[in-house]
């Protein structure tokens, strides 16, 4: 592939990430804007999504683009090759646990692994957590998902009616 290919293609997908971002700007303060100006507990969780996708989405495009402008056995190919399969792995993960969390009866969750850390942080849509509760779900992402215990934080988001 020619260099002004290269260009060409590394300039729309640029671009393309700057249109994004802007959409996800406009859209993620329509959607966080209420009527008294409030951000309620299910418009943190859908903007929280929202974000994350988007932001998560950048990045495969990103690596996606150096994946098909290297020669695969390269190191920057494998690189971001490993870095992808780990994000995706990370998105899988993050999924698997709020479904869980969501199934012992709470309306939310959200569920965030850190990339560069261990850290694995938990927000559910409850005005507290009994102990029991934060137990049961301090098990399941110990025990089910193998997260390290010193890495676990689990917080309630106060839910406006």
């Amino acid at each position: 592939m020619s260099r002004t290919k290269k260009i060409i293609i590394m300039s729309g997908l640029v671009l393309l990430l700057a249109v994004t971002a802007i959409f996800n700007f406009v859209l993620a303060g329509a959607a966080t804007e209420d009527v008294g100006g409030d951000v309620t507990a299910a418009n943190y969780f859908a903007t929280y999504r929202t974000e994350r996708t988007t932001t998560r989405n950048e990045e495969l495009l990103q690596l996606d683009s150096i994946l098909e402008n290297t020669e695969a056995g390269n190191d920057a190919y494998e690189e971001a090759m490993a870095l992808k399969l780990q994000i995706v792995e990370m998105m899988e993960r993050e999924l698997l646990l709020e479904t869980y969390i969501k199934s012992l009866g709470y309306t939310d969750a959200v569920v965030s692994i850190g990339l560069d850390s261990d850290n694995v942080n938990v927000f559910v849509n409850a005005d507290e957590l009994a102990y029991n509760d934060f137990l049961t779900i301090y098990n399941i992402l110990t025990e089910e998902a193998g997260c390290d215990p010193a890495n676990v934080n689990i917080m309630p988001i106060n839910s406006e009616s």
